[in-house]
């Protein structure tokens, strides 16, 4: 086999590998899935070992192709990266840029003016967004990058955290004029709360200049949306959590209402995940400026609400993890 043909037999391998699927690496390379198994028979004829177990309905990795994956997948990448370089040296970054995020309020709001504002600085760059909610699978949806509210649990995932958004409790003044409004944390124990997961009840933690509260909370009303869950609460159903930057024309309109404004929950963290720190040109310059960029529209966004206690976006250190 000549060097050539093997380096690309190589690179066809870890996308195969990786996806655990002929189909989705073949629509990923642009190649008719016979033509794609094809090589992959070779290259495994060449090696003289079987790379991976085929059947009807599953794809998966030997112990041969779980070793070589490993050795091979930092060649495959570098090279990739070291392309990528080159073309943009001569060019700027360019290429398919597919960023998977979450269909959050502030994603909708702010998000998409720093993705405008890239556009219009890459001209060469072409940027796709999916709003999907977590999990997103990064590897067999094919996508650059994802941005995230959770920190994924796959551990083999790259990690950066970009900011963290302020979150506080919000009620409708008609349902704080009918139960009275909290002065203090135990109070809540006896209002109507709209429970943001699956159940009657919730453990919130909440914190003051470094005092640390956890109160159980309940209703009759839950969601897992935090945009239905306000909608709940602008009605008149009880007290909801939210980013202090979603709520803020509810606040600047009069329909809700800050609850407990010296307390706080745990922030939300935002994180730009990715497969591999050996990232392409087009992927790097997007992190690069939209970690940037991103925290800070969230910290303006949050000094401009117009109410009192107004929250903050920080930014945090660069923090990568695996």
């Amino acid at each position: 086999m000549s060097q050539p043909q093997l380096l690309r037999d190589m690179a066809l391998f870890v996308e195969v590998a990786r996806r655990k699927s002929f189909s989705q690496a073949a629509a990923a390379l642009g190649m008719p899935i016979s033509s794609l198994s094809r090589r992959i028979t070779m290259f495994e004829s060449a090696v003289g070992l079987r790379l991976l177990d085929r059947t009807t309905r599953k794809l998966a990795l030997t112990s041969y192709g779980e070793a070589y994956l490993a050795q091979i997948s930092r060649l495959v990448d570098e090279a990739q990266r070291t392309f990528d370089d080159m073309t943009a040296v001569a060019k700027g970054p360019s290429g398919f840029l597919k960023i998977a995020a979450p269909p959050d309020f502030w994603v909708l709001r702010h998000l998409s003016g720093v993705i405008t504002e890239f556009s219009r600085r890459h001209e060469h760059i072409h940027v796709h967004v999916d709003l999907k909610p977590a999990p997103v699978d990064l590897v067999g949806d094919n996508y650059d990058l994802a941005v995230a509210i959770e920190e994924p649990r796959e551990t083999s995932l790259i990690v950066r955290k970009v900011a963290e958004v302020e979150n506080g409790m919000f009620a409708a003044p008609s349902y704080l004029a009918e139960r009275g409004e909290p002065t203090t944390p135990i109070d809540l124990e006896r209002h109507q709360v709209i429970v943001p997961t699956q159940g009657t009840s919730a453990l919130w933690s909440l914190s003051r200049s470094g005092e640390t509260v956890a109160i159980t909370v309940g209703g009759p009303i839950s969601c897992n949306s935090p945009s239905l869950a306000r909608r709940f609460a602008v009605a008149g159903q009880g007290i909801t959590t939210a980013n202090v930057i979603n709520v803020d024309d509810d606040l600047a309109g009069g329909r809700l209402r800050r609850v407990l404004p010296d307390w706080t929950l745990p922030a939300t963290p935002v994180y730009f995940v990715t497969t591999s720190r050996l990232l392409p040109a087009k992927s790097r310059s997007f992190i690069d400026f939209a970690t940037k960029r991103l925290a800070a529209v969230l910290a303006s966004a949050s000094r401009d609400s117009n109410h009192p206690a107004a929250g903050r976006a920080r930014p945090v250190e660069n923090v990568m993890t695996t």
